[in-house]
């Protein structure tokens, strides 16, 4: 790659910085936010154009042929106008703790009618290294329009500290919470061409934003791509001391995402909680992002389910004697019964159900009388 030559002196200390990031820090940087697309021009900002949406959260990430891996989630999605025509553009990232990045997935479509644009990009990391797939769809998709595709391929040795996108989104947090940057911090990256470059971050003071009609201090940090043609691409982005997000632009964008909702302020200086997901006035059913993250999750939370319940049988047994118990007395009060029940209930490593041992309850109370009068 073209600037191959000056990556490899800032991976040791870019993957150094990385490592000693805290479990702790982390979690308190899961969480999810919504900032409001507005105009930077002399339209009043408080008219939304879009709407700007990030989570973060733990799960397990599976890969066939390897072991579960315990990462995080991130997940950002944003729906906007450029030049008057829709667009719209979502990212999906595992990330281990020390912010290595295991998958991405990033999409931006331009609904320009009838010749909308559509481009993703895929990076898996492997064994020996990472691969990078762009795919570019002009028009509908028909057999007349087959996708274009690139590949690129990447050594283990050229992607030691890379910080991809979604794990930079968790990095800002984690910075913002410290209100600090390290000067010259500066780590490999991959641009939107896929191909090797860097990117640096630093601090540009505390400063008063304003949160709807209230103000309030932000931390206001700068990131900036640096490509091997010369071109940079520069961020800056406002946080509240937790965090969260007050304000984030694209320098030279006609646009900016926005904070509006001045609730999640407390008058101590604490902050409320959002709603994980933002309201939208769509059907989730039609949307073919919102369905697949619907699906994905669904399946996660029954591979979860289905292994707590196979390295916990005894809940199983614990569930058949209470559910035997219940219908052999019938009691009128089936909730007070319940209470009463795993009040008296034996140690969990000797389930009655399979030792033969009787109910735990004493003999049936005069209060719990089996409903059918037997």
């Amino acid at each position: 790659m073209e600037s191959g030559q000056e990556i490899p002196a800032l991976t040791d200390t870019a993957a150094e910085f990385l490592s000693l990031i805290g479990l702790k820090e982390l979690e308190h940087c899961l969480f999810a936010e919504t900032l409001a697309v507005v105009g930077t021009g002399d339209p009043p900002r408080d008219k939304a154009e879009g709407q700007w949406w990030m989570a973060a959260q733990w799960t397990p990430y599976r890969r066939e042929g390897e072991p579960v891996r315990n990462c995080i989630l991130v997940q950002a999605r944003f729906r906007g106008w450029q030049d008057g025509v829709p667009r719209s553009s979502t990212l999906k990232a595992f990330v281990t703790p020390q912010l290595e990045t295991l998958e991405q997935e990033e999409q931006e479509c331009l609904e320009l009618r009838p010749h909308p644009t559509e481009k993703s990009t895929h990076m898996v990391s492997h064994q020996h290294g990472m691969t990078v797939t762009k795919t570019l769809q002009e028009g509908e998709v028909s057999p007349q329009a087959e996708p274009q595709c690139q590949s690129f391929s990447y050594s283990q040795a050229e992607l030691r500290g890379l910080l991809l996108e979604g794990a930079s989104l968790l990095l800002l947090r984690v910075l913002a919470r410290r209100h600090t940057v390290p000067p010259g911090l500066v780590f490999p990256a991959i641009d939107t061409d896929g191909h090797l470059c860097t990117s640096s971050y630093s601090a540009l003071g505390i400063q008063r934003q304003a949160v709807g009609s209230a103000e309030t201090e932000v931390f206001v940090m700068e990131r900036a791509m640096h490509t091997s043609t010369g071109v940079s691409t520069v961020w800056q982005s406002s946080f509240l001391p937790n965090g969260r997000l007050v304000q984030m632009m694209q320098v030279g964008s006609p646009t900016l995402m926005l904070l509006q909702d001045e609730s999640i302020l407390s008058k101590s200086g604490g902050f409320e909680p959002q709603l994980p997901f933002p309201k939208e006035p769509l059907n989730w059913e039609e949307d073919i992002q919102l369905c697949s993250w619907f699906l994905d999750r669904k399946e996660e939370l029954q591979l979860s389910h289905a292994a707590y319940l196979q390295q916990h049988p005894e809940v199983r047994a614990l569930l058949s004697d209470f559910l035997q118990a219940l219908l052999l007395q019938q009691p009128h009060d089936p909730i007070s019964f319940a209470a009463e029940f795993f009040t008296h209930q034996r140690p969990m490593d000797t389930p009655f159900a399979s030792s033969g041992s009787a109910s735990p309850l004493p003999s049936s109370p005069p209060d719990h009388r089996p409903a059918n009068g037997e």
